[in-house]
């Protein structure tokens, strides 16, 4: 398979040496000196394109993947403000496009746990949740969009919670998230249920990001020749 790599710092490069493991070609690298350049006859000759650039210049990418009418799996977080936008449009043109806020297997697992979880802990009012997540100082947005994730997986099981705090808050409506950068961590998610008497908490350490990367990889291999707008539910029939 051809794959186009949009964005080559350090995730595009760990998602090249899997491809490359994997038996893929890439075709196309796009990092800081092609961004603006690169064409759209270039992105045709990949069969898939894999998207980790930044959050201003995704939705370009992902528009022109629709052009060039190759199929793009996407981890740039920090624009979901516009993801149903994107959705409509690769609706509207018959494309497709492969959107995760984490590719790793564990954490889409972790997502099944905090739902579940999430939904028992409706019960139990005299429990406040919160979170905390930690990633490396190079993380453009915060929060993550893994936490995103798992707050609005909160929100809706939660009768009490109506929307998520990017900072500590005494407000029984918001989920308070605490970000932090710190060196190189790649990524850790911890979701705390806490009473006067007792706390609860789920925990998903990343050690690398070598399975965020295979993810992708696998992502790109499941999407090739499908049409529509998919998630790793789909992929991992979750």
């Amino acid at each position: 398979m051809n794959i186009a790599l949009i964005g080559y710092g350090k995730m595009g490069k760990e998602i090249e040496q899997i491809a490359l493991s994997r038996g893929h070609n890439i075709v196309l690298k796009v990092d800081a000196s092609n961004a603006t350049t690169y064409t759209i006859d270039e992105l045709k000759k990949a069969d898939v394109a894999i998207e980790f650039s930044t959050p201003e210049a995704a939705i370009n990418n992902i528009y022109n993947c629709f052009d060039a009418d190759v199929p793009v799996v996407v981890g740039t977080t920090g624009w979901l403000s516009r993801l149903d936008e994107v959705k409509q449009k690769c609706t509207t043109q018959q494309q497709a496009l492969f959107y995760a806020s984490n590719y790793s297997i564990g954490v889409n697992l972790f997502f099944k746990l905090n739902e579940y979880l999430a939904k028992l802990m409706n019960n139990y009012p005299n429990y406040n949740v919160s979170m905390e997540e930690i990633h490396h100082v190079h993380k453009l947005d915060a929060p993550s969009g893994t936490a995103i994730s798992l707050a609005n997986q909160v929100i809706e099981q939660l009768a009490e919670k109506q929307k998520w705090v990017n900072e500590a808050s005494a407000n029984k409506q918001e989920l308070s998230i605490i970000s932090k950068r710190i060196d190189e961590v790649p990524g850790t998610h911890t979701v705390t249920y806490n009473s006067s008497v007792d706390e609860i908490s789920i925990t998903h350490i990343a050690h690398n990001r070598k399975g965020f990367a295979l993810g992708a990889v696998v992502a790109a291999e499941w999407i090739k020749g499908k049409k529509g707008v998919f998630g790793m539910n789909d992929l991992m029939n979750l």
